[in-house]
């Protein structure tokens, strides 16, 4: 089978699965991080179930959807046949750029998420995690 000029390598591939991974993670701490603040403000989630139906629909957690929405694009391009590398490269500019809207805070996620990062280790060290992974040479 022949590529076409534009494909995905399996290199760019991986490095995407491993960008997804780190993102994940960095959602994962976030996420867990705003549990905890909801819960010092509303009270207690009493079951998953509930946390995510919070997560889906309450305004309280509205801020992390665009990352949500970033690591499903990557993986939606994981699973393409068709994925080109201007795409993967798009995708990589777009986790780039939303990281590194948490150091300026001039809107919704980069306000939350600096404020995020000032109160949480592991908020910090899975930011830390994901910048270097998105910082490398492919």
């Amino acid at each position: 089978m022949m590529m076409k000029e534009d494909s995905i390598s399996a290199e760019m591939r991986e490095r995407l699965r491993v960008v997804s991974r780190a993102l994940l993670r960095l959602h994962k701490s976030l996420l867990d991080d705003e549990r905890t603040q909801f819960e010092r403000v509303r009270g207690r989630i009493e079951s998953s179930g509930e946390f995510l139906q919070l997560v889906l629909h309450d305004e309280w957690f509205a801020y992390l959807r665009p990352l949500s929405a970033l690591v499903v694009q990557i993986d939606e391009l994981l699973d393409d046949d068709e994925a080109t590398l201007s795409k993967a490269d798009a995708l990589i500019s777009e986790a780039r750029a939303m990281l590194k809207q948490s150091e300026t805070g001039d809107d919704e996620f980069g306000r939350r998420y600096k404020a995020a990062l000032q109160r949480d280790p592991d908020v910090i060290f899975a930011h830390r995690d994901a910048v270097h992974i998105l910082s490398a040479n492919p």
